[in-house]
């Protein structure tokens, strides 16, 4: 299975949108790695974190998020249902789960239904020990549009960007940087 060759079905190459969904991915991939070297006692996959952090935005295309070139008609929160949708089709079920638990530090059935966002209600939690490591990678960089790669984001800025979320995305974001950092 080869990451590029998927992404390459959604997104011409060459396109800023590939371009910035190819540099994300392999930051966050170069991100969990190394913090998997941190955990190698658990025995984490290192193959599939590799790809599933690749993949794990492939549903942004279909959102609307112009400042990203995202020209798709739903919320920029869903692209992780949706890149679950793809890459089940392409009977990729295990990184599928990893893009629907990636988006925020994982997002219960509770929090849905009392937010009343726009995702089925299930819990959309991190599970195992990859996805843990992508999601806690994936909160290190942001998507940038402008050209030159983006800097990794220091753990107090990523604590700030989540406490208006809950201190309970804080305390699970602290305890992965704790295990993985």
């Amino acid at each position: 299975m080869d990451p590029a060759e998927i992404i390459g079905r959604y997104y011409a190459p060459g396109s800023a949108l590939h371009r910035i969904l190819m540099e994300h991915g392999e930051l966050v991939a170069r991100k969990a790695l190394a913090a998997a070297a941190r955990v190698s006692h658990l025995e984490p996959d290192l193959a599939f974190i590799e790809s599933a952090a690749m993949l794990h935005d492939i549903g942004i295309f279909l959102t609307r998020s112009p400042g990203l070139g995202c020209r798709g008609s739903e919320p920029y929160l869903r692209h992780g249902v949706l890149g679950r949708e793809l890459l089940d089709a392409l009977e990729l079920p295990r990184h599928g789960l990893v893009c629907e638990r990636h988006v925020g530090v994982g997002l219960s059935a509770e929090e849905i239904r009392r937010n009343r966002l726009p995702l089925p209600e299930r819990d959309m939690l991190p599970v195992s020990i990859e996805e843990q490591l992508v999601c806690y990678a994936d909160k290190f960089y942001s998507k940038n549009e402008n050209g030159r790669p983006p800097a990794e984001k220091p753990i107090d800025r990523i604590v700030a960007e989540l406490r208006p979320h809950g201190a309970d995305k804080v305390a699970r974001f602290l305890r992965w940087a704790a295990l993985f950092g």
